[in-house]
């Protein structure tokens, strides 16, 4: 009896040690296919003009330079629009947690007798979207047109984010809270000594969340924005991709080792770039807090 239970886990530590291998090689050939995009426009933003008038890079650069690279971080205008996107996005990821927070932890409470109608409202907005006219002619009314808050304001709330937040605080223990409160600890207090200490992972989730949507916004800097002082680096590298005639001649310069498609190459990269080096540092935190804020309603 023995030796065929051994057998049996043997036979199940087997089965798990292949379903774990295919697993593996799954997710890094999803994870090769979704890298090589920007693997080629790396090797596009490091290689000669020659190389990219000819059509010779796939995968690695051909003839090895940082002459685009030196030109569009020199001299190509991108560290305003840089700066612009930086500054919009980290204001507008504490606005929106700030907002999330106060919101959220009242409709967590069962106390709380308008809660369910209020949320009703919250899902309205997942399901009904508001017009573009009617839109842009509120916005243009409250002086977002070619306003720098443009970029922020109107995406510190979201509804699935709210709701995210909402329900990992319906799952906070209740009678941390009312300890708490015989302590003589406040609403307030409790909140923002007790209960958010604890919820730094669906913080990060939700903030990486806004983040995205702030850096790599284009729809609302194309309809609201028409003063180029105020250009986001997504516009500035729509600018360089749609290669005006200024950027074809200075390209077209003998001394110049670079095309606008090398450009572009690195516009894309330098633009990606903040996303790669940040995710790995909320990285612990992101599924942890993704799951925590969706398992119950």
């Amino acid at each position: 009896m023995k030796v065929r239970k051994r057998a049996s886990h043997v036979r199940e530590a087997a089965k798990d040690r292949v379903f774990g291998i295919l697993i593996t090689i799954i997710l890094v050939l999803f994870a090769v296919i979704t890298a090589i995009p920007l693997i080629s426009e790396l090797a596009i933003s490091l290689s000669s003009k020659t190389a990219s008038q000819m059509n010779l890079i796939n995968l690695l650069p051909v003839e090895f330079t940082f002459d685009s690279w030196n030109y569009l971080l020199g001299k190509g205008g991108i560290w305003k629009p840089f700066l612009i996107s930086v500054s919009s996005t980290a204001i507008g990821v504490i606005f929106a947690l700030i907002l999330n927070v106060l919101m959220a932890y009242p409709l967590s409470k069962a106390e709380f007798k308008t809660s369910k109608y209020i949320m009703l409202l919250v899902v309205f907005t997942m399901v009904f979207s508001a017009p573009k006219v009617p839109y842009f002619l509120t916005l243009r009314s409250f002086g977002l047109f070619n306003s720098y808050w443009v970029l922020i304001f109107p995406h510190i709330m979201t509804a699935y984010n709210l709701i995210i937040v909402r329900t990992f605080f319906k799952q906070f223990p209740k009678e941390l809270e009312e300890a708490a409160m015989i302590d003589g600890c406040g609403r307030f207090r409790i909140l923002f000594q007790i209960v958010l200490p604890a919820s730094k992972a669906v913080l990060a989730t939700v903030g990486l969340f806004y983040g995205v949507t702030m850096w790599n916004q284009y729809e609302h800097p194309m309809m609201f924005i028409q003063n180029m002082d105020l250009f986001p680096l997504q516009m500035k590298i729509r600018s360089i991709v749609d290669g005006g005639s200024e950027l074809r001649a200075i390209t077209m310069a003998q001394t110049a080792n670079y095309t606008p498609a090398t450009l572009s190459a690195v516009a894309v990269v330098f633009a990606i770039l903040p996303i790669l080096i940040g995710y790995p540092w909320i990285q612990k935190y992101f599924a942890k807090g993704a799951m925590l804020g969706s398992v119950k309603g």
